[in-house]
């Protein structure tokens, strides 16, 4: 198994997170695949995504086969992409924190 770590787009918003008391897990590794994120008080990963995964089938098909895995597994996940993330950082953790205490009150 490769080594995998966090891009700088990924630790910026775990910094952000981190601020708004949400607990997240870097690189997380599930199994069978890493992630950029999780956040298991949501059940959710979050990837963010380079231009790749959106301009190459390949990448596409690929990220199709590990979210229908995820969902098997009754975990969400969210992709952002780096220029979504570069530009409206504390607008989307504000989102996700929103996720966690609206699946934290179920």
């Amino acid at each position: 198994m490769k080594q995998k770590f966090a891009t700088k787009s990924t630790k910026k918003l775990y910094r952000v997170l981190k601020d708004l008391e949400i607990k997240s897990i870097l690189e997380f590794w599930d199994g069978h695949k890493h992630v950029d994120m999780y956040i298991p008080d949501a059940k959710v990963y979050v990837e963010v995504d380079g231009l790749q995964h959106y301009t190459s089938p390949i990448q596409i098909l690929k990220d199709f086969k590990r979210d229908h895995y995820s969902k098997m597994d009754k975990i969400d996940t969210l992709h952002i992409p780096n220029e979504m993330l570069e530009n409206h950082l504390e607008k989307i953790a504000k989102a996700i924190k929103g996720i966690v205490k609206k699946r934290q009150n179920k």
